[in-house]
C-alpha cells in the first residue's frame, strides 16, 4: 500500500506510455521510482541514492557507484542510451546530484579500503558483476540466445528472452514485458511471472494452521502422482502477490472462475505447478512473437530448476524441451564475470555458457 501514492504522483508527472518509451519498464507497483516518489522529504536531505548492491560496493571501497544492470531496474535509466535520464528524474523529484556515475559488470569499482583490508589480512580490487540477481543468473544460462528462452524460477518467475536492443513496441508494452539491462550490452526482455512464492506461502499458511512441519519433496512426490484434473488458475493475479493464506485466495479464484477446488495439499501442490507452468509458457510464447526470437529450447535456472514436476509440466505446456541448471546460476554468473575481468576466463559471453554448460549439464525435459 505505502507505494500506490508513489504511482499516482508519478503518473501524473508522466503517463506509464511515456515512461516505457523512456526506460522501456514494465508497470510493477515496487519499481524504484515509485518508491522515491513516496520519500520526496528525505530525497531533499540527501547526498546519494545507492541501491543495496552499490552500498556494499561504497562500505567495501568508498567509491559511490551504480551498477548499470541493477540502474536500468530503478526506472531512472534511458533504455536506449543507457545513461541516467536525468530529465526525467528532475520531473519527478529527484536531482541529478545524488545519482552516483554509472559501471557495468566486469568494471573495477575500486580497491578495498585500508581498515576492511587490514580486517581481511590483504587488499584486493573490487569488480562490479551483474548485481541485479537475474542479470547475473541470465549470464550462467548454457543458451543459445538466438533460439531459446529463459526462466530464473525462484520465489518470481522472469520468464524472457536476450535480444541485442530493447523491444519497445506498443505490443510489448501491452503485455508489459521489461527491458532490463543484461551483462555485455544486452538486454533482459521478460515478464515477471509470480513464481514459487505461491507455493512456499501456501506452506507457510499449512505450516502455520496445522502446527505440522510440511516436507517439500514428499508434497511434490504426492502431486506428481494426482492423476484427476486440477484448476487451473491465472497465476498473474496480482490478488496472489500478498502474504497470507495463499491456499484459501486459490479456492476462491478457483470458484469464481467455474473451476475445481482441490481437496488436499497434494492438489493444491498440483494446481499450482500446473498454473505456474501454463503462466511460463504463455510468457515464453508471448516473448517470441515480441522479440522474433524462435524458441527452439527453455532453459529454466535457480531454486525452480530442482522442481523436477514444473520442468516437465512446463515442457509438455510449451511444447519444446526445457534444460534445467544450473540451480546456482546467480552466484556462478557473479564468479564469471569476476573470473573473466580477473583474467582467468577468456572469450566473451557465449563462450562463458559454454563453460557453465561443461562444468553443470543441464537435465532435459522433452514435452509429452
Amino acid at each position: 500500500e505505502r507505494t500506490a501514492a508513489g504511482v499516482e504522483a508519478v503518473h501524473q508527472a508522466a503517463s506509464f506510455d511515456e515512461l516505457y518509451r523512456r526506460n522501456g519498464l514494465q508497470f510493477l507497483p515496487f519499481n524504484t521510482l515509485y518508491q522515491l516518489a513516496c520519500e520526496r522529504g528525505v530525497l531533499d536531505a540527501a547526498d546519494s541514492m545507492l541501491l543495496v548492491p552499490d552500498l556494499f560496493a561504497w562500505l567495501l571501497t568508498g567509491e559511490k557507484v551504480a551498477e548499470r544492470t541493477n540502474a536500468s531496474t530503478t526506472g531512472l535509466l534511458d533504455v536506449t542510451t543507457k545513461e541516467w535520464d536525468t530529465a526525467l528524474a528532475e520531473r519527478l523529484g529527484v536531482s541529478e546530484r545524488i545519482l552516483p556515475r554509472l559501471v557495468d559488470p566486469g568494471e573495477t569499482i575500486g580497491d578495498l579500503l585500508p581498515r576492511v583490508a587490514k580486517d581481511l589480512g590483504g587488499s584486493a580490487p573490487v569488480v562490479a558483476v551483474g548485481s541485479h540477481d537475474t542479470a547475473s543468473a541470465v549470464v550462467a544460462v548454457p543458451m543459445r540466445a538466438d533460439r531459446a528462452a529463459y526462466i530464473s524460477c525462484g520465489t518470481w518467475g522472469l520468464v524472457g528472452v536476450e535480444t541485442r536492443e530493447p523491444v519497445l513496441t506498443d505490443a510489448a508494452r501491452e503485455h508489459n514485458f521489461t527491458n532490463e539491462g543484461g551483462a555485455f550490452g544486452r538486454t533482459r526482455f521478460l515478464h515477471n511471472v509470480m513464481g514459487l512464492w505461491l507455493l512456499s506461502e501456501s506452506i507457510r499458511e499449512w505450516e502455520r494452521t496445522s502446527g505440522e512441519k510440511i516436507d517439500l519433496p514428499s508434497l511434490l512426490a504426492e502431486a506428481a502422482e494426482v492423476t484427476d484434473p486440477v484448476g487451473v488458475f491465472d497465476a498473474n493475479d496480482s490478488v496472489f502477490m500478498p502474504p497470507g493464506d495463499m491456499p484459501g485466495r486459490i479456492s476462491t479464484w478457483l470458484a469464481e472462475n467455474g473451476q475445481p477446488v482441490p481437496t488436499t495439499r497434494a492438489e493444491f501442490a498440483r494446481s499450482i505447478i500446473e498454473s505456474l507452468a501454463e503462466a511460463f509458457a504463455d510468457a515464453v510464447r508471448t516473448a517470441s512473437d515480441l522479440s522474433g526470437i524462435s524458441v527452439e529450447t527453455i532453459h529454466i535456472v535457480g531454486g525452480g530448476s530442482l522442481n523436477e514436476l514444473l520442468c516437465q509440466l512446463t515442457a509438455d505446456r510449451a511444447g519444446v524441451p526445457v534444460e534445467a541448471g544450473p540451480v546456482e546460476a546467480t552466484a556462478i554468473g557473479n564468479l564469471l564475470v569476476q573470473g573473466r575481468a580477473a583474467g582467468f576466463i577468456d572469450g566473451d559471453l557465449e563462450d562463458m555458457r559454454e563453460v557453465v554448460a561443461k562444468a553443470f549439464p543441464p537435465k532435459r525435459y522433452a514435452p509429452a
